[in-house]
């Protein structure tokens, strides 16, 4: 039976980090990945997503290591991933989810790489921009 992966995220600006936990995920089975509602986004990480949940999912579903999107919560908890049918979650080495051990995959994160990153350069190019007018 091939098994269900979970990948938790928010990908409020999608990046090749992403791309890669997904790749690996892929290799453990049909990865199903758990998209976090705007509304968590804005409780627990405090910014307003570039792009809206509709959009991210979109993007997600486009991508060939996807099989399926659903939307979650911030956190992602045994009885999401009962409720879901998902054998395991897939998270990077930051992960916080307070789920058993043995339904957990670590995997480490992609160096030199972050939404948040992302978001700091994209700033500093609109100070640039905004210098000039």
């Amino acid at each position: 039976m091939i098994k269900r992966i979970c990948v938790d995220m928010s990908c409020t600006i999608i990046h090749n980090g992403h791309v890669r936990l997904l790749k690996k995920a892929n290799k453990f089975g049909k990865v199903v990945v758990a998209l976090t509602s705007d509304a968590d986004i804005i409780k627990y990480k405090r910014i307003t997503p570039e792009l809206n949940f509709k959009q991210r999912k979109e993007v997600l579903e486009s991508i060939k290591y996807v099989s399926e999107v659903i939307k979650s919560g911030f956190y992602i908890t045994d009885n999401f991933l009962k409720k879901n049918r998902l054998d395991k979650l897939v998270h990077g080495s930051d992960n916080s989810n307070k789920i058993s051990k043995n339904k957990l995959l670590i995997f480490p994160r992609t160096l030199s790489i972050s939404s948040t990153d992302i978001r700091k350069a994209s700033y500093k190019n609109i100070k640039r921009l905004l210098k000039k007018i």
